[in-house]
């Protein structure tokens, strides 16, 4: 199916006044979305917030069933979070870990997700070892197997990194994981509504996400997946009212990973999230990610052809995500520029990849990220814009 352009920008109110090229970040969201969390936060002001989360209890519990139609799962595996990081810190924390345990994972953590490791070590005495990669970047499988003995306790692999376009064998993996009883998290942040993510498939056992990415939902909206029967030997850090049933005397968790939610929440966010996936869903993955790539690949190679332009991304198989140097000018400088053109993009920064980026030598990147509903003209503009910089005189020489 082809993606209907004209249906898809004119969903999207944003696109009038932004060439929108930061979906990496945060996507623009459709008007469906804007409309279910304005219309839940004015019924909170006509009839109170406990009263209009009463009245909308299956607008708010519909995010569960909705990511779980999304992932391929049951709605009692998926929690509710206000961020990836928070989902991420729930899960690391419920995992039985101890001094000597070893955890393995990539250098193309999150800064985020890579300082909670961190913090873990610091905090359990876990032996923390970042597996080493080949020149795409990506751990190879067969390596993976070398490095594994009866004290590796979890594998945690990003999908895709957020300063990178390669996309992370994550199924492959799982099955090494599978294979030697292995807890595997697997972070979804970047590829959740921009390719197809199937739990399942993957074989992981954990997996978080945040919906203000490429599932064009709100910011402060997240959610960790639980696989039921694993879930069962959690306990999270922290519990709730929604998490827990109490019986008068004590309690026991919740079902899978319901055991996580708690009962405060931001309602308009939360339904925001079950219509960002329900409208995501009714364009189909499939051709929305078929799309992305299209949109990338060309223009990878309209950016390569500009002098001054060096494409630092890699991978065997590339996503929607592209990062750039600018020879001379510093990142910041040229988003700026972009920025003034009426173009969103990002800088990544080293502390966003801490590991990555400092192998690489690499102290910040333009992120240029694509979705869906960007245009060929958006991007042309953004090749005209870059071109003008390159050819010109330098904004200021990068330290």
């Amino acid at each position: 199916m082809n993606i209907n352009l004209v249906r898809a920008r004119a969903d999207t109110p944003g696109v009038k006044y932004v060439a929108h090229l930061n979906n990496a970040g945060a996507s623009l969201a459709p008007k469906p979305v804007i409309d279910a969390v304005m219309g839940h936060l004015r019924l909170e002001s006509e009839l109170g917030p406990y009263e209009a989360a009463e009245r909308a209890r299956v607008a708010v519990e519909r995010g569960h069933s909705a990511l779980a139609d999304l992932l391929n799962c049951h709605s009692d595996e998926i929690a509710m979070f206000e961020s990836a990081t928070r989902a991420w810190g729930a899960a690391l924390s419920s995992i039985a870990l101890g001094p000597g345990d070893r955890v393995l994972i990539s250098p193309m953590e999150y800064g985020s997700s890579y300082l909670s490791f961190l913090h873990l070590a610091r905090r359990t005495g876990v032996q923390l070892e970042v597996l080493p990669v080949d020149a795409d970047g990506l751990v190879d499988v067969a390596e993976l197997r070398d490095h594994i003995d009866e004290r590796v306790k979890l594998i945690a692999m990003t999908h895709v990194p957020m300063h990178d376009g390669l996309i992370y064998p994550v199924a492959a993996i799982g099955r090494v994981a599978r294979e030697h009883g292995i807890t595997y998290l697997v972070d979804a942040s970047q590829s959740i509504g921009q390719l197809p993510v199937d739990v399942r498939q993957i074989g992981c056992d954990m997996l978080v996400g945040c919906g203000r990415k490429f599932l064009r939902g709100p910011r402060g909206t997240g959610f960790l997946y639980a696989r039921r029967e694993f879930a069962e030997q959690l306990s999270p850090g922290t519990v709730g009212l929604d998490g827990v049933e109490w019986d008068g005397v004590g309690y026991r968790f919740a079902p899978a990973a319901r055991r996580f939610d708690t009962w405060e929440t931001n309602c308009a966010t939360r339904i925001g999230l079950g219509v960002a996936v329900d409208y995501a869903l009714s364009w189909g993955i499939e051709n929305t990610w078929h799309r992305i790539r299209e949109l990338a690949a060309g223009l990878r190679v309209d950016l390569a052809s500009i002098p001054g332009i060096t494409v630092e991304d890699r991978g065997r198989e590339r996503c929607g995500t592209i990062a750039l140097t600018v020879h001379g000018q510093a990142a910041e400088l040229v988003r700026a520029e972009l920025q003034r053109a009426g173009i969103n993009t990002w800088v990544c920064l080293s502390n966003a990849a801490c590991v990555d980026m400092r192998r690489r030598g690499i102290s910040s990147l333009l992120r240029v990220s694509v979705h869906y509903y960007n245009s060929a003209e958006e991007l042309a503009r953004l090749c005209t814009v870059l071109e003008s910089l390159t050819v010109g005189p330098a904004l200021k020489v990068a330290s």
